[in-house]
């Protein structure tokens, strides 16, 4: 590589960190870049989330996620068709690093559940719940909000239309979605997929920087 070349790509790799100096202060992005993240699951939600996170400045994150990359999930998922057939912390942990060579990443392929929350929940504060399984929610919310930590968690997103996208923040916790629809009786779309999410980040950041 030529010197400018060097130069070239040290320039790009330092994109991101540039252009957000416009936007937050010096001690806002120190405050960003320091705080840890935890985030439950790598699907439609936590994909979006761990994307708008890194967008926003945050470098350090934890993500679990047992599961691979499949073509269904194509529709509302930061992945593409690369990726099908990877495991889903290996794909998004590819990108994250693409768009912020900086950030500091801790990706674990492991089903969240009584065996393994307990040696993951401490090592983050704020927490992102970003799962399927109802039982899996609650597990992980009820320990994150017991053991003091700030925790973002989402349901009700799916169809089209439908109720508008509401947060509500009960003490260390926010709650998001429309608090009606059922995603058993409506297609998880990218439009309301990703509102969902959009307001999750947006709790997460309220939590570091609020």
């Amino acid at each position: 590589m030529s010197g400018r070349e060097a130069r070239e790509a040290g320039g790009q790799s330092d994109a991101l960190r540039e252009g957000l100096a416009r936007y937050f202060t010096p001690d806002e992005l120190a405050r960003l870049r320091a705080a840890r993240v935890g985030i439950a699951g790598a699907g439609g939600l936590g994909s979006n989330v761990a994307l708008m996170l890194a967008r926003s400045g945050v470098e350090d994150m934890l993500i679990v996620d047992h599961d691979v990359v499949d073509a269904s999930n194509l529709n509302r998922q930061q992945f593409w068709p690369r990726h099908v057939g990877r495991p889903k912390v290996e794909a998004l942990g590819e990108l994250l690093r693409e768009l912020n060579p900086h950030i500091r990443l801790e990706l674990v392929k492991a089903r969240l559940d009584e065996a393994t929350l307990p040696g993951l929940l401490p090592s983050c504060p704020i927490w992102v719940e970003a799962l399927d399984a109802a039982d899996t929610k609650t597990l992980l919310v009820e320990r994150a909000l017991t053991s003091g930590r700030r925790i973002a968690s989402a349901s009700g997103v799916a169809g089209v239309g439908g109720a508008p996208m509401r947060r509500r923040r009960l003490g260390n916790l926010v709650l998001v979605g429309d608090f009606e629809t059922d995603v058993a009786d409506a297609p998880p779309l990218a439009p309301r997929v990703t509102q969902a999410a959009a307001l999750l980040a947006d709790a997460v950041l309220e939590f570091i920087l609020g």
